[in-house]
């Protein structure tokens, strides 16, 4: 089977994990049906899905790129503790989307910002700094809508700058620098028409579907508990956000601190996909007095992934840590979590974890 038949097969095996939820494979007459009335402030079941089509992928300096994509979306942008929808433009032939990665590891890069170029011949098509996405069938990607010049051969140019994310272990030296890939990109609307498209019949009720089986492009789960470095200390729910709290003795290296070190894992309630762009702070008593009140930083390690860490004096079983979301995730969102991590207008709760 090829890459761009295991793409539509994986699409559909995604899909039938959720037996009995679907309704049958349909012909994208329309762009997107009407949103579900009354959504759940929660993740939630979308109104349809999408297959995808894979484009291409491509190395340069640090960083692995992928290149995909499928009808058209509608999405939210988050601002702050605001969001608004970006509705599909009457010009809009594709949403393209592209994941970046280590190729060493084949972790997923958060907060690398992806400008995408696309030319046609030697003339320049569109030109976008696309958006950090959440989407439930692929987790973290970089997304946007984009026209074009009918059918043809393209060629896409992405961009990516130096992280500014604090880096530790074997990444503390890397993704410092930028870099460009090209990816050659030949679209045809039938081509794309052919694209899986299927209605839920669950939309709106809470919960996810089954991530997107990806052949060649790495996932972006967070470590699970057993692959977490350190002492697993505990865990809490803020609204649609698992956070994992580990501690190590020392603090990774690159951080040039003494004491142990508190990281704080966040991923999706039913995929456990990692979070990314979350402001978190939090205050950790011991023996009833406050031994550290700060913040969590955003750190990338090839070990802890992608987590919020801090560097405290000691920490003990029974200690307490209560974590405060500053910042809600900063990423766009696909349809069915919109109204996750405090939604479009909400905050996260406040949460606590006793140390064990």
């Amino acid at each position: 089977m090829d890459r761009r038949s295991f793409l539509r097969a994986g699409s559909a095996g995604a899909l039938a994990a959720v037996a009995g939820c679907l309704g049958g494979l349909e012909t994208q007459s329309t762009r997107a049906p009407p949103l579900v009335e009354d959504r759940p402030d929660a993740v939630y079941y979308p109104t349809h899905l999408e297959g995808m089509e894979m484009v291409g992928m491509a190395e340069s300096g640090d960083y692995a790129f992928g290149l995909m994509y499928s009808y058209p979306h509608r999405f939210w942008n988050i601002n702050g503790s605001s969001g608004s929808m970006t509705p599909i433009g009457s010009d809009d032939d594709v949403h393209l989307m592209s994941a970046v990665w280590d190729p060493e590891t084949g972790m997923i890069l958060p907060d690398t910002g992806l400008t995408v170029e696309i030319y046609q011949g030697e003339s320049l098509v569109s030109q976008e700094a696309i958006y950090p996405m959440l989407s439930q069938p692929m987790g973290f990607h970089y997304g946007a809508n984009f026209g074009l010049d009918g059918d043809g051969d393209y060629r896409v140019v992405l961009s990516v700058g130096a992280m500014s994310t604090r880096r530790t272990g074997g990444f503390a030296d890397r993704f410092g620098e930028p870099t460009t890939a090209e990816i050659p990109f030949t679209y045809s609307q039938s081509a794309r028409d052919e694209l899986m498209y299927r209605t839920l019949d669950n939309a709106g009720d809470p919960g996810a579907v089954e991530p997107m089986a990806m052949e060649m492009i790495p996932d972006s789960l967070a470590p699970s508990e057993d692959e977490l470095p350190g002492t697993v200390r505990g865990s809490a729910m803020s609204n649609d956000a698992r956070l994992v709290v580990t501690t190590l003795d020392a603090p990774p290296a690159g951080i040039d601190a003494e004491g142990s070190y508190v990281a704080v894992s966040a991923r999706t309630r039913y995929n456990e996909m990692v979070i990314p762009a979350m402001g978190l702070s939090g205050t950790l008593e011991s023996g009833g007095e406050t031994v550290y009140d700060g913040r969590f930083q955003r750190t990338l390690d090839p070990d802890l992934g992608y987590h919020y860490g801090a560097v405290v004096d000691s920490v003990a079983t029974g200690d307490e840590l209560a974590l405060t979301v500053t910042a809600q995730p900063q990423t766009a969102r696909h349809e069915g979590y919109e109204m996750a991590f405090g939604g479009l207008l909400g905050a996260m709760p406040d949460v606590s974890v006793t140390f064990s």
